[in-house]
């Protein structure tokens, strides 16, 4: 009968890494698929007012930014120093939200589930913003919720 030779060394066998790169190569190409980046260019200026009752927004692939303020530095030349919405990249009316809303409830999978989200300086004037969420109510986008950063 024969013995187990115990007394052997023992090495760990040496890793194989010629398949790295491919591994890595394909977790990179997966996150380039998978993430998106949405870019806007800010052309008005808005300082988020303060608030206690906070949210974070769950899908905020189902949300769509109106900003209002003052254009930048910039614009303001051309512009005024009035306050402006802008929508995406572009200034625009308040006539002009429900075709915003149209568009951007057209490109969404789920079309009910479509935020409102209002980042609005906080100086400017209750009356712009009533007038924006009147064209949203008309528009059918009532789930409007406004941007605001953590009271001290």
């Amino acid at each position: 009968m024969s013995r187990f030779n115990k007394k052997g060394s023992r090495e760990m066998p040496e890793m194989n890494t010629s398949s790295l790169p491919d591994l890595i190569f394909t977790i990179l190409f997966f996150f380039m698929i998978v993430t998106t980046m949405r870019e806007v260019t800010l052309k008005v200026k808005f300082t988020v007012p303060a608030g206690t009752e906070l949210e974070k927004l769950e899908k905020k692939s189902a949300v769509s930014f109106i900003y209002v303020g003052p254009p930048t530095d910039q614009l303001r030349a051309t512009m005024g120093s009035g306050t402006r919405i802008q929508l995406n990249d572009r200034f625009a009316e308040p006539a002009e939200i429900m075709d915003f809303v149209a568009q951007e409830r057209a490109t969404m999978s789920d079309q009910a589930a479509q935020q409102i989200s209002l980042k609005v300086d906080q100086k400017t004037k209750m009356g712009i913003v009533t007038d924006i969420k009147q064209v949203l109510r008309k528009s059918w986008a009532l789930k409007i919720n406004y941007s605001a950063s953590k009271r001290n």
